[in-house]
């Protein structure tokens, strides 16, 4: 085969007139498409027109649309010698190497089919993740967290041995960090590994998603693992216990005291609380916890107090008694603060009102003067006539105030 002479292959192809016709073969090339074929340029110039003639060596063509067959041209550029490799060598010694896009795609998403495998392998053994890899992969999360497959193959790869691992069994998030992922602090918010891990322990629990560190932690505690496990506590009074754990033995003589119990975390996620509590009742505000203990003592029915917004703490117990088949009653202040409370309650737990409904309102709110309402209103997700009513009294009803009605029921 000859040798291609540049000089006189840019006389023929590289002016400005056939640009045109060189960029458009290069496209070609690079999407992996045929040359075989020919193209066509619509409202071309004289000066096109007269370099493609110029070029085959034809007449001129009536019409305003120029045709070029990439065949005549290829064989033109090998029979003159101008360039024996041809149409496709000739783009090439005029604009530099060609990289067929399409070849570099397909592997491209190969490579990220490999750097998958390690975790499609792990969700084989967990068909209740299947959803969620599926979701994973059509989200596009992983490219966005990794980048590149060669980035993504050993996230994945790490993300797969967390999923065997789990549930855990009470175990500090930075110490299973340390044995699954290598690293203490693979798990910390914003680690790319600490995203996807959430969503595996999201899944497995059925919670729904959020946001915010209370809700990071009780995702974890849903899965065995204790993130702040000393400083996330519950309140309680009268739950049994059982003879089980130091936790339950605690607990059955704080109950036989009439005491109120705090409980960590780490008590809750590790030990079992509470077995066979058929009903409990669930308040927004430590002060009905300790009217309940001065007046009811052990006879009061078992109470947990939220604290306002639930802890991680509460949650994790709260869902631990609702699985065991215990029904739970909420209760908590008439404002709106109040009410974005029970929504996350009962949009989160299978519980049910206790006295706290549009009627019980309505019935407190004649007979007592509690505050004006203040903040922005709030639609209650359990009654859709709780916030008309509250409006239309303007007063807030707090749980210092109908004391004597809640252990009215904790006394039963």
């Amino acid at each position: 085969m000859g040798v291609t002479d540049p000089v006189r292959l840019e006389r023929l192809l590289g002016g400005e007139d056939l640009a045109w016709l060189v960029a458009r073969v290069r496209r070609r090339l690079e999407s992996g498409a045929s040359v075989e074929t020919v193209v066509k340029l619509a409202d071309a110039t004289t000066r096109q027109r007269t370099a493609v003639q110029r070029l085959l060596g034809r007449p001129p063509v009536a019409g305003r649309t120029l045709t070029v067959s990439l065949p005549e041209v290829d064989r033109m550029l090998r029979e003159s010698g101008t360039c024996p490799g041809g149409l496709q060598e000739a783009v090439v010694a005029l604009t530099g190497e060609v990289v067929d896009r399409q070849a570099v795609t397909t592997a491209l998403e190969q490579a990220w089919q490999r750097a998958f495998e390690p975790l499609s392998e792990a969700v084989v053994q967990r068909p209740d993740l299947a959803v969620w890899l599926a979701e994973l992969r059509r989200s596009g999360l992983v490219r966005r967290l990794a980048g590149r497959p060669e980035v993504a193959g050993p996230l994945l790869d790490r993300l797969a041995t967390i999923i065997s691992c789990l549930p855990a069994a009470g175990e500090p998030l930075g110490r299973f960090a340390a044995r699954v992922a290598g690293r203490a602090h693979a798990l910390d918010d914003g680690e790319p590994l600490a995203t996807l891990a959430l969503g595996v322990a999201r899944t497995l629990s059925g919670l729904e998603p959020g946001g915010g560190a209370e809700w990071r932690r009780e995702v974890w505690a849903s899965v065995g693992i204790l993130c702040d496990e000393l400083s996330t506590t519950v309140l309680t009074l009268g739950l049994p216990g059982n003879g089980s754990s130091a936790t339950g033995q605690a607990l059955g003589a704080l109950r036989e005291a009439g005491q109120p119990a705090v409980l960590t975390l780490r008590q809750v996620v590790r030990d079992e609380i509470a077995p066979g509590v058929r009903r409990a009742f669930v308040c927004e505000n430590p002060v009905v916890v300790a009217t309940a203990a001065d007046e009811l003592g052990p006879a009061s029915a078992p109470l947990i107090c939220t604290g306002g917004q639930p802890s991680a703490a509460v949650m994790h117990l709260l869902r631990q008694l609702a699985a065991a088949g215990t029904d739970l009653a909420y209760h908590g202040d008439f404002d709106w603060g109040g009410i974005r409370i029970g929504n996350v309650v009962f949009e989160r737990l299978p519980a049910r009102p206790w006295r706290f409904g549009a009627d019980e309102y309505r019935s407190t709110a004649t007979s007592l003067h509690g505050p004006a309402l203040s903040d922005s209103p709030v639609s209650a997700s359990w009654d859709p006539n709780l916030r008309p009513a509250m409006e239309s009294v303007g007063n807030a009803i707090e749980e210092e105030q109908v004391l004597d009605l809640l252990l009215t029921d904790l006394a039963d």
